[in-house]
């Protein structure tokens, strides 16, 4: 069904693989960073497994009706890593993998090539190719928006890690329809991925930041005043921080660390929720530990993040809630430039079925 050789990826060639890319492939697959999420394969990752992946497995592919191609640079021929396309399953659709050498990273190896796999299999008549990246591969979620795959959701516990764990993954998927133009984040990341003044520092959250996330929202009056007004389970906490960065590449939300910029202490968190792009509008959010307070550094988080929003997202509207008894939070608001709005009675859940009062604030481009 699929040619075994010569197919262009613009600066890039797909090749059937042979038994001289063994010693290539053993070296890129026995490195941690290629392995981290693939699937389980041998640790370490020897010349034979290469030999048997070659002889072996990709033989199977290709008699079942897939394909398993070596990447090249079209120029110099030399390895750079190895992608495919599963065979069909019963509703005629199929599936991209890929995986890059550490020598070609960095160089739009795989978006080039997804993007011509693609290509060749919607050429060949399949109405529908996915694509599957562990919740924490941020990078391959950047390739298949950059390749136009369009994210449908996540697969929980969908995928073996190479240490024996199970892993949630991020489902995308482009249809023949499709324009197939790349897919540009509602959220970009942070340039250098951190905001700072020289005083506070803005960084995406991640697991690393699970134990003090967690300790911090479950400070009684921090969960108060969320929603709901509980203490979450610390599995809670350490799975929104894996998710972080997931949710913001995919717009939902970009749930970030406030730190110290001197010490680079965890002083607390900041984000954007609630992001709805048709109004181009989010609901920022905040909570700082005790002896961070009263330093003025939950202002500075919310001016930057509110000065970035404007300048580098189609954010024309930030909104913001206090209840009546936070003068605190009101004055953060008031000296970060927002305005108030509106009393709402009763919309937010309180302790023991109560209703609580909702003060609404906004800061607007």
């Amino acid at each position: 069904m699929y040619p075994e050789n010569m197919v262009s990826a613009g600066p890039y060639t797909l090749r059937r693989a042979v038994e001289a890319d063994a010693d290539a492939v053993a070296r890129a697959c026995d490195n941690p960073e290629t392995a981290r999420f693939l699937p389980v394969m041998p640790s370490p990752y020897t010349r034979e497994d290469a030999l048997n992946w070659i002889n072996e497995i990709s033989r199977a592919t290709w008699e079942g009706g897939g394909a398993d191609y070596a990447i090249t640079d079209s120029d110099t021929g030399e390895f750079l890593g190895a992608a495919g396309l599963k065979p069909a399953d019963r509703f005629g659709n199929s599936e991209v993998g890929y995986w890059v050498a550490p020598w070609a990273r960095g160089r739009g190896v795989a978006t080039a090539v997804t993007r011509a796999l693609a290509e060749l299999a919607f050429a060949q008549g399949v109405p529908r190719v996915a694509l599957q990246a562990d919740v924490e591969n941020i990078a391959s979620q950047r390739v298949a928006c950059a390749a136009g795959f369009r994210r449908e959701g996540v697969l929980r516990g969908a995928s073996n890690r190479r240490d024996g764990s199970r892993a949630d993954v991020a489902y995308f998927a482009r249809l023949t329809s499709d324009p197939g133009d790349a897919i540009r984040p509602y959220l970009p990341f942070f340039p250098g991925d951190e905001l700072t003044d020289g005083v506070v520092r803005l960084t995406p959250l991640t697991v690393a930041d699970a134990g003090d996330y967690n300790a911090t929202v479950s400070l009684p009056d921090i969960y108060m005043r969320r929603v709901p007004p509980e203490p979450p389970q610390y599995a809670e906490s350490e799975e929104r921080c894996r998710y972080a960065r997931h949710r913001w590449l995919a717009g939902l939300a970009a749930e970030m660390a406030i730190r110290d910029a001197v010490t680079g202490e965890y002083a607390g968190d900041i984000q954007l929720a609630n992001v709805v792009p048709p109004l181009d509008q989010a609901m920022i959010g905040y909570g700082l530990r005790p002896e961070f307070r009263g330093r003025g550094l939950v202002t500075r988080a919310v001016d930057l993040l509110a000065d970035w929003a404007f300048t580098h997202t189609r954010l024309r509207r930030l909104i913001a809630g206090t209840a009546p008894d936070n003068p605190a939070s009101q004055r953060v608001l008031e000296r970060a430039g927002f305005v108030q709005e509106v009393l709402v009675k009763g919309l937010l859940p309180g302790p023991d079925g109560t209703r609580v009062d909702d003060i609404q604030w906004s800061r607007t481009r």
